[in-house]
């Protein structure tokens, strides 16, 4: 009894050892998981983190600035000397060794460079952030087609398990038929070559399901060994992703990424003009130093006795730019340039969304009409692959009749599958376009 509570305490720590290594997602539970843990989402966030600690680091430049400095002096030989007044020589002046310690607070009053740069570290913060959301539609896009992938290689692996298995019957039927003498052998041959055809797909179709869960693992941002299992399955994601109303929706463009990123890329390029022109601007800037000077001619600056001379001292400093060189000119003429590629860029961009959100409307539609074409295909190809093997063991249809209503049964099988993924892309692919991801 003893060794019975033994083995079944190691079997189920097995079990339950076996099943953490198995992880179960939903559609949406995998774009959740992708966006928290997909390497290029991490590196979105870990952009927006960097762009904030730049904006503060700009905006620290405009405090005040307390610096402290001590500076020691030993006069090898001593720096001032002069003939004394009774023509006796020279006469060495200063003490042998000096230390000034110092505190200084510095306060930028007025520069445009700098009015400039906070002006462009928001706008580089709002770049980073539109550049996130747009790695997460391209991230969720992604784990859609994706998981899409697994699910039609998964539901092809089992049509062409099954056509396998009644191909296998019709075979064994044919061949005992054709031993008994009573059908001709190139019945059982057309039968033969296709299921070998079949099984050939099928094995292919195995490995590139191996392939697709592989590739999820690495869309979602997990080690490509994990077994995933996957909860939805294709015709009810087809069905769910049917939403006639998205045809209808709004073709503005102001919530496309894409165009805010082309409206971020503008004024980055106009901020870039006033950085020029700022620098033809004037500078202001105060200070106050207090300082604390010893003199000995030994090292005695730690001792009590040691005298101090307490020094302070306030300053404004106005620097005026008036002429040089350095091509300024040059740089804001070239900025404006810069400016006005961007405004052609953006109404480029404006064009090239509306033509894409057309597209992405009619591909959708599409797909929604090839759907429910292949499905009422698939239904006749059925039928007629149905009659066609009666008729053959009737003896009244030919091995090639038969052969040839099979290919036509895979072949709406197989688009029957593609279109129901094609739906779930297409309308992912609209409603990246469109910013309303429901």
């Amino acid at each position: 009894m003893k060794r019975y509570l033994i083995i079944l305490g190691l079997l189920q720590a097995f079990i339950m050892h076996s099943q953490e290594g198995i992880k179960s997602f939903s559609l949406d539970e995998a774009i959740n998981y992708a966006l928290e843990h997909n390497r290029t989402a991490k590196k979105a966030s870990l952009d927006i983190l960097s762009a904030e600690k730049q904006k503060w680091e700009t905006t620290t430049i405009g405090l005040p600035q307390i610096s402290g400095s001590i500076d020691y002096q030993n006069n090898i030989e001593r720096q001032f000397g002069a003939v004394d007044f009774d023509g006796n020589g020279i006469t060495d002046f200063g003490a042998k060794q000096s230390i000034i310690a110092g505190i200084q607070a510095t306060q930028l009053l007025f520069d445009g460079s700098y009015i400039v740069g906070l002006q462009s570290a928001k706008v580089f913060l709002e770049i980073s952030k539109n550049a996130k959301e747009k790695t997460d539609l391209e991230v969720r896009k992604a784990v859609i087609n994706a998981y899409g992938n697994v699910l039609l290689a998964e539901e092809s692996v089992n049509i062409l398990e099954r056509n396998v298995a009644v191909l296998s019957k019709n075979l064994d039927e044919t061949s005992k038929i054709y031993e008994n003498g009573l059908g001709e052998e190139e019945n059982v041959e057309q039968l033969q070559i296709t299921l070998s055809s079949v099984k050939s797909n099928l094995n292919n179709t195995k490995r590139l399901k191996t392939i697709g869960y592989q590739m999820l693992n690495i869309t979602i941002g997990l080690p490509i060994d994990v077994k995933l299992t996957l909860t939805d399955n294709l015709e009810n994601l087809t069905k769910e992703n049917i939403v006639l109303g998205l045809l209808q929706a709004d073709e503005s463009i102001e919530n496309n990424i894409d165009y805010r990123i082309a409206q971020n890329d503008k004024k980055s390029k106009e901020l870039l003009v006033k950085l020029e022109r700022s620098k033809f601007l004037p500078t202001l800037n105060t200070f106050i130093n207090a300082n604390y000077i010893g003199y000995n001619e030994k090292f005695r600056f730690l001792e009590n006795e040691q005298p101090w001379v307490p020094t302070s001292s306030f300053g404004v400093s106005l620097k005026i730019p008036i002429f040089n060189f350095s091509g300024k000119q040059a740089a804001t003429q070239r900025a404006k340039i810069n400016l006005e590629k961007s405004i052609e860029d953006l109404n480029e961009t404006k064009q090239q969304l509306q033509l894409e959100i057309t597209s992405a409307k009619s591909d959708y539609q599409f797909s929604i009409e090839e759907y429910e074409n292949k499905k009422q295909n698939l239904s006749l190809a059925e039928r007629i692959e149905q009659k066609n093997q009666t008729k053959f063991f009737e003896g009244i249809a030919s091995s090639f009749d038969l052969r040839q209503a099979q290919t036509q049964l895979y072949s709406s099988q197989q688009e029957y599958l593609q279109a129901m993924l094609d739906v779930i892309n297409k309308k992912a692919a609209l409603e990246t376009v469109l910013n309303t991801i429901n």
